[in-house]
C-alpha cells in the first residue's frame, strides 16, 4: 500500500492529464461542430503552411546539416555512457527497434500508394513524366530529413540520459543547458505539456491513415464486406493486447517484437522483388530515382512555389516536415534510450544506414512494382485513383496482381499489426517516462503506469473511428503543434552543442590527469 502511495506521489499528474483532457475536449468539439471546427483548423493550417513554410523547410535542411556536422566532429566521439562502455544491443536488434519505433505501419501504406498520389498531382506533369519523378518524391519525403530529425534529437536525448545521467526524463530537461533554472519553472512545464499534447495528437491520428487498409485486407481475404468500423476496432484491440504484453516484458519484449516485425517486413520486400515479375525494372528505376533525388536534393528541400502555382510544397514537403516534427517527441527519446554504449557517430550513421536504407528499399520495391504495371500499360492505377480517390481499394488492386495474392495480404496484415505494436511500445514507454517528476536512468516506469498509457493510447483512436472528421481535424492540430515544437527542437540542439562541448573538455582534461 505504501509502495503504491509513494509511486502515486512520483507521478506528474499535470503533465499526464492536462494534455489528455485537452485532446479529449478537442475531440468532443470536433464531433459536435465538425464543419465549423474543420473550417477554422483548415484556415489555421493554411496560414502556417503558407506563411511560415520557409520556417519548416529551414529546420528540415538545418537538422540534416547539423546531423552531418555532429557525426563528423568531436561530438561524434562521445560515448553514450561510460567512455569504455560497449553497446547494450547488437546492431541488428538496435537497428530493428530504432526503425520500427521511428515509423509506424504508415510506411507500408505509402510505399504501395504514394507514387500514385504524386502522379495524380498536376505539379508532377510540370516537372516531367511519371517514370522520371513519381518514384523520386516518396524517397525524398521519407528518408534523409525525417531521420535527421530523429537522429539529432536521439543524440541529444541519449547524451542527456547516459552521459549526464539525469533523473528527469522529460522533453524540457534537454533544454536545461540553455534555459537553466527556467527549466523547473513555467517555461519547462509549457514545453512538457506541449510535448505530451503533440505525442497524443500525433499518436491518435496515425491510425487514421493505415488502419482502414487493414480492414480492407480482411474483407478482401474473406471475400465479404464486413462493417469497416467494427473490423478496425477489433484490429486496434488486438494490436493493443500485443503491444501491452510485450511492453510489460520490458526492453526484451520490445526487441523481440521488433525483430519479428523486421523479418516480416523484409520478407514482403524480398517476395515482391524476386517473384513479382518486375525485378529488373524495380532495381533500375529505384537506382535512377535515388540518383535523381540526391542530385536534386537541395532544390527539392528549398522549393517554396513562391507564386503558388501548384501549392505542391505546402501540400507535401512542408506537411511532411511538420508531421515528422510532431513524431520527434517520442521516437528520438526511445532511440536515445536504446543507444547506450554507442558513440554519437555510430548512433547517427547507423541510424542513417538502417533507418534510411530500410525506408528507401520499401518505397523502391513496393512502389516500383506497381509503377511498372502503370508505365507498361498493364494497369492504370492513376486513372482509378483519380476516379474514386480510394487509396485502400487501390492497394488491394495492386496486391491482387501479385502471385499468391492472398498470402501477401496475410503477411501484410501481420506486418502492419507488428509495426503498430512496436511503434506504440516506444510511444507508451516514452509517455510513461514523461509522467514522472523524477525517474532514474536505469529505472523503468511502474507497470501500472505503462498499462495506463497502453490503454489510453488505444482508446483515443477507437473513439475517433466513429467520427472521421474528428480524426482529420486532430491530425491538423498535430501539424499546427509542430510550429512551437520546432522552436523547442532548436533549443534542444543548441543545448546539446553547448553541453556536449563542455563534456568533451571534461574528458580531455581527465585524460591529461
Amino acid at each position: 500500500m505504501k509502495k503504491t502511495t509513494s509511486e502515486t506521489k512520483r507521478i506528474d499528474w499535470m503533465i499526464t492529464l492536462v494534455p489528455l483532457l485537452l485532446i479529449v475536449g478537442l475531440c468532443v468539439v470536433f464531433m459536435l461542430l465538425p464543419e465549423q471546427a474543420g473550417a477554422v483548423l483548415s484556415q489555421v493550417r493554411f496560414f502556417f503552411g503558407d506563411t511560415f513554410g520557409v520556417y519548416y523547410l529551414i529546420i528540415g535542411l538545418g537538422m540534416l546539416i547539423v546531423s552531418i556536422y555532429i557525426a563528423a566532429s568531436k561530438y561524434g566521439n562521445i560515448v553514450l555512457g561510460k567512455p569504455d562502455e560497449k553497446p547494450k544491443y547488437s546492431f541488428f536488434v538496435w537497428g530493428s527497434m530504432m526503425f520500427t519505433a521511428g515509423l509506424a505501419a504508415d510506411i507500408l501504406f505509402y510505399s504501395f500508394s504514394e507514387w500514385v498520389m504524386y502522379a495524380a498531382d498536376p505539379h508532377l506533369a510540370e516537372m516531367g513524366s511519371i517514370q522520371e519523378w513519381a518514384g523520386v518524391f516518396p524517397i525524398f519525403h521519407w528518408s534523409l530529413v525525417p531521420w535527421a530529425f530523429y537522429l539529432v534529437l536521439a543524440a541529444a536525448f541519449g547524451f542527456m540520459l547516459h552521459v549526464r545521467s539525469v533523473n528527469r526524463q522529460k522533453y524540457s530537461e534537454a533544454c536545461r543547458p540553455i534555459l537553466g533554472k527556467r527549466t523547473d519553472g513555467i517555461c519547462g512545464r509549457l514545453i512538457d505539456l506541449l510535448a505530451v499534447f503533440a505525442l497524443l495528437a500525433g499518436t491518435a491520428t496515425t491510425f487514421s491513415v493505415a488502419t482502414p487498409l487493414m480492414a480492407s485486407v480482411i474483407n478482401a481475404l474473406f471475400g465479404v464486406q464486413l462493417n469497416e468500423t467494427v473490423v478496425t476496432i477489433c484490429i486496434l484491440i488486438i494490436t493493443c493486447v500485443i503491444y501491452t504484453t510485450f511492453l510489460l516484458r520490458g526492453f526484451s519484449g520490445i526487441s523481440l517484437l521488433a525483430k519479428a516485425c523486421i523479418y516480416l517486413f523484409f520478407g514482403i520486400l524480398a517476395y515482391v522483388l524476386l517473384f513479382g515479375g518486375s525485378t529488373k525494372y524495380i532495381i533500375e528505376t529505384g537506382l535512377t530515382s535515388l540518383g535523381t533525388m540526391i542530385g536534386n536534393f537541395i532544390p527539392l528541400a528549398t522549393y517554396t512555389d513562391p507564386l503558388r502555382t501548384s501549392f505542391f510544397p505546402q501540400n507535401w514537403t512542408i506537411y511532411y516536415w511538420a508531421y515528422w516534427m510532431v513524431w520527434c517527441v517520442a521516437a528520438p527519446f526511445f532511440i536515445g534510450s536504446i543507444s547506450r554504449g554507442r558513440t554519437i557517430r555510430q548512433t547517427i550513421l547507423g541510424g542513417y544506414v538502417f533507418g534510411v536504407g530500410s525506408t528507401i528499399m520499401s518505397f523502391i520495391i513496393l512502389g516500383n512494382y506497381s509503377m511498372h504495371l502503370q508505365v507498361t500499360g498493364a494497369m492504370d492505377f492513376v486513372a482509378s485513383y483519380l476516379e474514386n480517390g480510394d487509396p485502400y481499394g487501390l492497394i488491394i488492386a495492386i496486391i491482387e496482381t501479385m502471385p499468391c495474392a492472398k498470402l501477401v495480404m496475410v503477411v501484410l496484415l501481420l506486418t502492419m499489426i507488428a509495426f503498430y505494436a512496436t511503434s506504440f511500445d516506444s510511444i507508451a514507454l516514452t509517455a510513461s517516462c514523461y509522467s514522472y517528476h523524477r525517474l532514474g536512468e536505469n529505472e523503468m516506469p511502474h507497470k501500472l503506469i505503462q498499462l495506463m498509457w497502453c490503454i489510453l493510447l488505444i482508446l483515443l483512436p477507437i473513439a475517433l473511428i466513429f467520427a472521421e472528421s474528428s480524426m482529420n481535424s486532430l491530425q491538423t492540430v498535430s501539424i499546427i503543434a509542430a510550429f512551437p515544437i520546432g522552436i523547442v527542437m532548436i533549443l534542444i540542439v543548441l543545448s546539446f552543442l553547448k553541453d556536449g562541448k563542455a563534456a568533451i573538455k571534461e574528458r580531455e582534461a581527465a585524460k591529461k590527469e
